[in-house]
């Protein structure tokens, strides 16, 4: 079975983070392990505290990790102190890990801040430089190509700039109102549309680290990154699609939509 690893932080209601990692990773078939960066406290409606685990605490997590079970590829989601990132990409590079995702994780769905300001130097100077792709959305791509983004081209442009000034490919989300569900992969100077089916559906909380987390999963299947990104795109459209309704915000996906078997469903 192949396997990945998620360096991301909690969430308590299930929606986002580590927990919509472990279960994307899981639906793709791929044995998923986590390390993780902090808890936080939120729901649909918002995040309302934040405790960080040390670094210290976080590098034992890592080395415990691959020490025993090596990832295939690895995730990254919200690192929301420099310290912290810091360590990631010491043990990242100790190790010489494959197939990293970085999710650029800076502001929660409902519009809580994530990151720490201090963080984004970190972010920028040692976790890009070491991703097979970042998956940035467009407030995210904004401070990291430090430019606004009002249009397709600019999705382009920006792109562009992220990726010479970090060397990685550059999955550029639409969302926001932009291209709702159309994302553009820059890659050694190719741009590549993927036209997303638009879903009529407000429960989209966690589809950043849902749809991070499919790439990491196909990846580790062996796939090209063009058609794990393709597939996670896909995956997310049937989340989504399930409808699921739950909570008094932007509710969470139907991250186990395709699941099927004996021991899934309701006991009758």
């Amino acid at each position: 079975m192949k396997t990945a690893l998620s360096i991301a932080g909690s969430d308590s209601s299930g929606g986002a983070g580590i927990q919509a990692d472990l279960k994307t990773m899981s639906a793709h078939g791929v044995y998923a392990m986590s390390a993780v960066t902090a808890l936080t406290a939120q729901n649909t409606t918002g995040v309302t505290a934040i405790f960080e685990v040390t670094p210290e605490f976080l590098a034992k997590q890592l080395d415990a990790v691959f020490a025993d079970i090596r990832p295939d590829a690895v995730k990254i989601g919200m690192v929301s102190s420099a310290a912290l990132i810091e360590v990631i990409a010491e043990k990242l590079k100790q190790y010489q890990a494959r197939h990293i995702v970085v999710d650029p994780v800076m502001v929660a769905t409902s519009g809580s801040p994530l990151l720490q300001q201090n963080a984004v130097t970190a972010l920028t100077q040692h976790l890009l430089p070491l991703a097979e792709v970042a998956t940035p959305n467009i407030p995210e791509a904004e401070i990291l190509a430090e430019m606004t983004i009002q249009s397709p081209a600019d999705m382009e442009k920006a792109a562009a700039l992220i990726g010479h000034r970090y060397h990685c490919a550059v999955l550029l989300k639409g969302g926001h109102d932009l291209n709702d569900a159309n994302d553009l992969l820059w890659r050694d100077d190719t741009a590549t549309w993927f036209h997303g089916r638009r879903i009529d559906n407000p429960n989209t909380h966690g589809t950043g680290c849902t749809l991070s987390s499919a790439i990491a999963s196909n990846l580790a299947h062996g796939m090209a990154l063009e058609p794990a990104v393709r597939r996670a795109k896909e995956y997310i459209s049937g989340a989504l699609a399930a409808m699921l309704d739950l909570g008094q915000g932007r509710g969470p996906m139907n991250h186990l939509f395709a699941l099927e078997g004996a021991f899934f469903g309701e006991v009758k």
